[in-house]
């Protein structure tokens, strides 16, 4: 064989690949699943119900491979009991006070569906509809890119709002989700994924509380009974919100001397990485698992990053390999804008106009560390 021929096969053998499958119907509509896939072994399976990650698999430090995305394996779950599992969320992910904003003057009111406020995007939000396929490709990274248009006045937010998500996986276990969006109206967009992570496997009985967390961050947001910022930015030094340092996220999660973790029952906050919007992705979080070694780096240009410690997983779903998913059994890590943002105008800006491409790329790098 030629140099020329050897070099083109090892490449062809290196490519990442994808393929397309049926996953089921969704109140009369197909939904898809496309799986990712390079030379490494890794995986992972995206649907179209949610824009959703329904699964993805990856070795631990041993070669052993596990799915450490929490999920179902067919479609009527997800319609039974909507929990986000893996999904895209928005318009506005994370939570608006009461559901009302002021824009241009004019107030809009979305639906209140946790407590009195409104979470990610209403009731029908991103996460509960059928993205259109818009091309999947295979070569150096294996990609698949949705496509959702969201008409005017969809749960209330103004504007025809076109908004893309692209999954790409390349030959270094690095899965990147870049979300762009564009409006034919001034609207207010925040758009973040909410996979539910267990690095020990989905379906692993060690639970994600033995994770060891980084947050490279001297601020957080605390926030009222309702989970609504109070607009403070409070330092985390000497509080149990101090996750410089790698340390295990069951240490103080269950602190009741902490007013912040009775409200939430738990983590569930944004950190303050930055205070603006970056040119190009910067680490947000660092999490590992040290039974087996998996460690996935989280990298965004945006300035929050919402950290959820499963609180209300309540065993009244099961998952992919049949094990009910309980309090603890995995973490949420969404890079957004701060919550309420729309209604907190000293924390930035989610507004988007005409002729503007709002855009939010995460970056899951996945590696593995030696025992500890």
């Amino acid at each position: 064989m030629s140099l020329l021929a050897t070099a083109g096969a090892a490449s062809a053998a290196s490519a990442a690949d994808v393929s397309r499958a049926s996953f089921g119907k969704a109140n009369g509509r197909d939904v898809e699943a496309i799986t990712l896939s390079n030379a490494a072994g890794m995986k992972t399976r995206i649907i179209t119900y949610g824009a959703a990650v329904q699964s993805l698999i990856i070795p631990d430090r041993d070669g052993h491979m596990d799915d450490v995305a929490l999920g179902h394996s067919t479609i009527e779950p997800y319609l039974a009991k909507p929990q986000f599992f893996g999904a895209t969320v928005g318009r506005v992910a994370n939570r608006i006070a009461r559901g009302r904003f002021v824009l241009d003057g004019k107030t809009y009111q979305t639906p209140v569906n946790d407590g009195v406020n409104s979470l990610h995007g209403g009731s029908k939000g991103f996460d509960k509809v059928i993205w259109e396929v818009v091309s999947v490709k295979s070569g150096p990274s294996a990609s698949v890119t949705l496509r959702y248009v969201s008409p005017d006045g969809d749960q209330g937010y103004p504007g025809t709002l076109t908004t893309i998500a692209t999954y790409s996986l390349d030959e270094k276990n690095q899965l990147t989700i870049d979300y762009t969006a564009t409006t034919d109206k001034p609207t207010v967009v925040n758009l973040s994924n909410h996979t539910y992570w267990n690095l020990a496997g989905e379906g692993s009985p060690l639970g994600a509380m033995g994770h060891l967390l980084t947050i490279p961050a001297d601020y957080y947001t605390p926030t009222d009974a309702g989970a609504i910022p109070t607009g403070e930015l409070r330092p985390v030094a000497g509080t149990v919100f101090d996750f410089r340092k790698p340390t295990p996220i069951g240490a103080r999660v269950r602190d009741a001397s902490e007013e912040q973790i009775r409200f939430g029952k738990g983590y569930d906050h944004n950190w303050v990485v930055d205070r603006k919007i970056a040119a190009q992705p910067r680490l947000m979080l660092r999490v590992e698992e040290p039974v087996h070694g998996r460690v996935m780096e989280v990298l965004s240009n945006q300035p929050g990053v919402q950290f959820y410690s499963g609180n209300f997983l309540d065993a009244t779903s099961s998952g992919k390999a049949g094990h009910l998913y309980r309090q603890g059994d995995a973490i949420v890590i969404e890079p957004q804008m701060f919550p309420d943002t729309p209604n907190q105008p000293a924390f930035g800006s989610v507004r988007l106009d005409p002729g503007q491409t709002y855009h939010n790329i995460i970056v899951l790098r996945f590696s593995t560390a030696p025992a500890r």
